[in-house]
């Protein structure tokens, strides 16, 4: 593979991560888009750009203040079942749901945005098809 991956820098970021905590008054909601610490992954799954290993994610389910379902999203439309296109600020964006993680708030950097109701109607309604 011709791509080497600095997992050693990924390691010390994420060390980092765990051992910090989000302030009481941290709060994410559902349909929000962060950017998040991903880091360095396996394979094709989606890694985090830049130094701090980030990208923009959309939280798709809040199960407590610290635990999230959260999918990853690229700056281009993508053709496929396993992507939901849309625009923000007149740039395309893609929600890639092939890619949904479990992840803690610790992850989450800053926000964004809020997705359109609309929007996040339509992506649960396609998660939920993946289900069936």
């Amino acid at each position: 593979m011709s791509n080497k991956k600095d997992f050693d820098k990924w390691n010390e970021l994420k060390k980092n991560l765990h051992d910090s905590e989000k302030p009481r008054n941290f709060y994410f909601r559902e349909r929000e888009i962060w950017w998040c610490s991903l880091g360095l992954n396996i394979g094709f799954e989606e890694d985090g750009k830049h130094d701090l290993f980030e990208r923009p994610v959309l939280i798709i389910k809040k199960f407590n203040n610290e635990v999230l379902w959260i999918m990853p999203l690229t700056g281009k439309h993508k053709d496929g079942k396993y992507y939901y296109n849309f625009n923000y600020k007149n740039k395309p964006e893609s929600v890639i749901l092939s890619q949904v993680k479990l992840i803690s708030n610790r992850r989450l950097l800053r926000k964004i945005w809020t997705l359109s109701e609309q929007d996040f109607k339509e992506i649960k309604k396609v998660i939920t098809k993946f289900l069936e």
